[in-house]
């Protein structure tokens, strides 16, 4: 039997209360019935509820299930641009949904700063041209992250047609967005929301699916499928284009389930008192040290931690104890960790995991 806690960032420690739900799932057989049943519609509308209560999401959205977040890169691209999208990078991610754009054959434009580097809103120049405005809430790679007060100010700083996309896709439900203030936001199950790997999120308004509309009238390419006329004709009826992870929508709406019977200001204070805890430890240590050096970056739910040991042999010994964290992203893989700070993750066990670190490495 597998005791290990997983402190990493996404698939990462699975909600408490995962295994009821997986065992009546089982008991129920919801992996065997069909995905036009009303059953599965049913199970649709349940996560969506859940969703809406737990953001506050105003009833100008729209929620739509993908494979992965990372999926939400390309439709976005597809049914929401013409020709020129800007994207905020600083890190790996970021500059991912960047790539995306100009692989799609976009003028893609970003303003760059240095991995794990916070912005300044004052520095950006959003072009009057973009048509999509990437923002990067929580950087998962560098642990760097957009306050949510900065991001309610964006809409100042971009065109009055631009579009303003919200990536939180390890920091949800933390942030408390004005979803007003934004066009939309997307994220995967497999981090913050303590499940496993192989469902996205995408939540979208009004002048999204507008701007899909338009540009399919105007003989624009949006995609098949997958293009956003085509996903929301079944998500009006709770139901998906093709065969989904039926599963994993009925363990998210379970899951919420959970969450909303805790209340979201609750997951919030304890995500922060939590975080206040770990970033404590990472200041005085003398192996690890936070990688981000502004604090007002610092993203509560993905914190990432310069290292003096190989992140590979932090782990090693964090194993004999059943605890696992993250090892750094990309070129960083051994000099830098990732712990993540997830719903999941009780205060205790926060607890154990300062504690272990500090009895092996100081």
């Amino acid at each position: 039997m597998n005791n290990k806690i997983y402190f990493t960032p996404g698939p990462s420690e699975l909600y408490p209360t995962v295994p009821q739900h997986m065992q009546t799932a089982l008991q129920e057989k919801i992996g065997s019935i069909s995905h036009r049943s009303k059953q599965f519609q049913e199970i649709f509308a349940h996560a969506v509820a859940g969703l809406r209560q737990l953001l506050q999401l105003p009833d100008t959205y729209e929620v739509l299930f993908l494979a992965s977040a990372t999926e939400v890169w390309e439709r976005a691209i597809q049914n929401n641009v013409r020709q020129e999208s800007f994207h905020l990078v600083n890190g790996s991610f970021s500059d991912r949904f960047f790539e995306t754009a100009l692989e799609l054959g976009m003028k893609a434009q970003k303003h760059e700063v240095p991995f794990g580097e916070g912005f300044r809103l004052q520095d950006i120049a959003v072009p009057e041209t973009a048509e999509l405005v990437a923002l990067i809430q929580n950087e998962t790679s560098s642990g760097a992250c957009i306050p949510v007060e900065d991001i309610n100010r964006f809409r100042e700083k971009a065109g009055a047609d631009a579009l303003l996309y919200v990536d939180a896709v390890s920091s949800l439900p933390y942030p408390a967005f004005d979803f007003e203030k934004v066009d939309a936001v997307y994220f995967s199950v497999q981090k913050c929301f303590g499940l496993p790997a192989g469902l996205g999120v995408w939540l979208l308004n009004k002048r999204c699916i507008a701007r899909a509309e338009a540009l399919a009238e105007s003989g624009h390419v949006i995609g098949s499928y997958h293009s956003l006329p085509s996903l929301l004709s079944k998500a009006k009826v709770n139901q998906t284009v093709e065969t989904p992870n039926v599963l994993g929508i009925y363990l998210l709406g379970k899951v919420l389930e959970d969450m909303n019977s805790k209340g979201v200001e609750q997951i919030r204070r304890e995500t922060k008192a939590k975080a206040d805890l770990l970033y404590a430890y990472l200041e005085q240590s003398r192996t690890f040290s936070p990688a981000v050096k502004n604090p007002a970056h610092r993203s509560p739910t993905t914190l990432v931690a310069n290292t003096t040991v190989p992140a590979s042999e932090v782990n090693k010994q964090l194993a004999a104890f059943d605890m696992a964290i993250g090892s750094g992203y990309g070129k960083y893989k051994e000099s830098q960790i990732r712990i993540a700070n997830f719903p999941a993750h009780s205060p205790q066990q926060v607890e154990a995991l300062v504690a272990k670190l500090r009895e092996l490495f100081g």
